[in-house]
């Protein structure tokens, strides 16, 4: 047997403990803004999808061609009226609590996104009338009608299992400390500063999870997200500036994702709780003289490198729903002066004009401003982060709101929430009895040639009313170090952590 001295063994300790630290890794991932709430019932950010993706897991999801996928459910079936829709589910998923996602956990985390007070996935089950356990592993969805969104919505946050353990116990402070049962569970918090996450040794498809721990960091200055991705303090960023593409394409160390959009970036109007009554808020002339004011493709070129995609409705240009019958306007200053004095209003206008902090917010905003003031309006920026910016608008603390949307794979998910009366993203507080009639159509729908002919109406509606501005769609960019393999980029513009490696 060989033996080995006191030195000798220190020396093999100090290698061993050495080589156990190397094979720990850690994706460290930089974001453009700290997420809201992690409580999927109650979550309502972009960056906080990004943070849902990897913690998370959801009923179906969506892959790189936009197909519906399974994730935490096996399969489904809609009944020939439409009226239900039975899911299987997979078998031996754990919560990160060790609780067993069963049929009675998913009816009970539906329910909760459905019952929850000032939940933000209500509207999007709003046909949901109850959920019934058919056995263990089958729930059964019975819904009031037909809703030909339902299987898009469940491949987002409304389709996110949470521990009813947990969630019982926490009540509305869930968000301080979720359990899901995604790839990595949730460690820690510091607000502006970082979320921990480490790998779930339970998770159902962990044969597929190779890093660690993975580390996100709010970053709202993009220059300095780029510069740590760099230097190697960061693996990944979301939203590189469409100014910096050439310069991460010219770094071997690094490599770039990219996708159109689902979503869209536009400029919210308070029509209905404007407590300065403005003219903005009191005359769609002065909304459509505002839209008038903005060159959307001078903007793209200013802003974007020419890199992003000129838009006016709530899904691109290339999307099948997209109404070609109402292309972008030209800009047209003459006519939106016509349109002030029709309206009866004297410029200047001023406008309270919120803007989530951001290099690329900031910089439209002032592209806006400068075209907005050649019509006559007088756009006071007033920049805000981002969680405090959605607070105020939900409050109506605002005249005009540069909002982005990062997008769902059905209209309805760009649509719905915003422009119903009464839906809890409605930040316009917009009501329009035939717009919310096209709107409850278009869920009772089915075949794509009916409900983009109701669409149309909506459209027509609300670029006569313009409760929004819809300005552009951007490219999804999200830049990587070249150590970072297995990663894809799918529309929806979602960080997706499973496959992923570290060199």
């Amino acid at each position: 047997m060989k033996m080995f001295r006191p030195a000798a063994m220190a020396t093999a300790l100090l290698m061993w403990l050495g080589a156990a630290a190397q094979a720990q890794t850690t994706l460290r991932v930089g974001l453009a803004e700290d997420p809201d709430v992690l409580d999927p019932t109650m979550a309502r950010t972009y960056v906080g999808r990004i943070v849902f993706a990897s913690f998370c897991d959801k009923l179906f999801d969506i892959d790189e061609k936009l197909n519906i996928v399974p994730q935490l459910a096996l399969s489904y079936e809609t009944s020939a009226d439409g009226k239900e829709v039975t899911i299987k589910l997979r078998p031996g998923v754990k919560f990160h609590d060790g609780e067993a996602l069963d049929a009675e956990a998913a009816k009970f985390s539906l329910e909760r996104h459905l019952t929850f007070p000032g939940s933000f996935r209500k509207p999007e089950l709003a046909s949901l009338d109850h959920v019934d356990v058919v056995d263990p592993l089958t729930i059964k969805l019975v819904l009031k009608a037909p809703f030909s969104p339902l299987i898009p919505q469940l491949s987002d946050r409304a389709g996110m299992m949470v521990s009813p353990k947990a969630a019982k116990a926490a009540g509305d402070k869930f968000g301080l400390h979720p359990v899901c049962a995604g790839p990595y569970k949730f460690v820690e918090r510091v607000q502006q500063d970082r979320m921990v996450f480490e790998k779930f040794a339970d998770y159902w498809n962990k044969d597929n999870v190779f890093i660690d721990r993975i580390v996100f960091q709010p970053i709202v200055d993009a220059t300095v997200r780029l510069a740590n991705l760099k230097s190697g303090a960061l693996d990944l960023i979301e939203r590189v500036l469409a100014t910096d593409i050439k310069d991460v394409r010219s770094d071997s160390r690094l490599k770039l994702a990219t996708a159109i959009e689902l979503g869209y970036q536009g400029i919210t109007l308070n029509i209905g709780k404007d407590k300065a009554k403005g003219p903005l808020s009191q005359s769609a002339k002065v909304r459509q003289a505002l839209d008038l004011s903005i060159d959307r493709e001078a903007i793209n070129q200013v802003a974007f490198n020419g890199e992003f995609k000129p838009g006016n409705q709530w899904v691109n240009p290339d999307h099948p729903y997209y109404q070609q019958n109402f292309p972008v306007r030209a800009r047209d200053i003459a006519k939106a002066k016509a349109l002030l004095k029709e309206a009866g209003v004297t410029p200047p206008i001023s406008v309270d004009y919120m803007v989530p902090r951001g290099t690329e917010f900031e910089a439209v905003a002032q592209v806006v401003q400068s075209m907005a003031a050649e019509a006559g309006f007088d756009m006071k920026i007033r920049v805000t982060e981002l969680a405090t910016s959605l607070k105020q608008a939900e409050a109506g603390e605002y005249q005009a709101f540069h909002l982005q949307w990062s997008g769902r794979i059905d209209p309805d998910g760009n649509s719905f929430i915003f422009l119903h009366t009464d839906a809890p993203q409605n930040y316009s507080f917009w009501t329009n009895a035939e717009a919310d009639k096209a709107l409850d159509d278009a869920r009772l729908a089915t075949e794509l040639a009916q409900r983009k002919a109701i669409y149309e109406k909506l459209t027509k509606l609300v670029m006569e009313d313009e409760p929004i501005i819809y300005v552009y769609h951007r490219r999804i960019l999200i830049a990587h170090t070249s150590k970072l393999e297995g990663y894809k980029q799918v529309p929806d513009g979602l960080v997706r952590v499973v496959g992923l490696k570290l060199k």
